[in-house]
């Protein structure tokens, strides 16, 4: 996953999800990614952009055209199972919010280094 999504001009909507992790993976890599991949396939996914620090507390941010489309990927099933599991396995605690985004700005394209990966890259102009 590039580390910015590309997102249109506004409006559209980005849920928050904060999370504080519990011990070990128990398989939360792998859903994770599955879910990443079954959200693309949801009409009015617009991107995501996920941060995860050692002390186990992360920040995904999912950006959504709609409330509509937040609502579609809100009820899937599978994305339902692993918030079950989510809370009995994974979460020590999270926090979810919604936002319309009205503005957004970005800087130049610059050389960043990609978390985890030791690789840099440039990022577009825009993003």
């Amino acid at each position: 996953m590039p580390p910015f999504a590309t997102t249109p001009e506004p409006p559209y909507y980005a849920v928050i999800f904060t999370s504080a992790r519990t011990e070990g993976d128990w398989g939360y890599r792998d859903t994770a990614a599955m879910l990443e991949e079954l959200a693309r396939e949801v009409p009015g996914y617009l991107g995501m952009e996920s941060t995860r620090g050692e002390d186990g507390f992360g920040i995904t941010v999912c950006y959504w055209a709609s409330e509509a489309a937040i609502a579609e990927w809100k009820a899937h099933i599978e994305h339902q199972a692993a918030q079950a599991r989510g809370r009995r396995e994974w979460y020590a605690h999270y926090k979810i919010r919604v936002a319309k985004v009205a503005r957004a700005y970005s800087g130049p394209a610059r050389k960043v280094l990609i978390a985890g990966s030791g690789e840099s890259g440039e990022l577009p102009e825009g993003a």
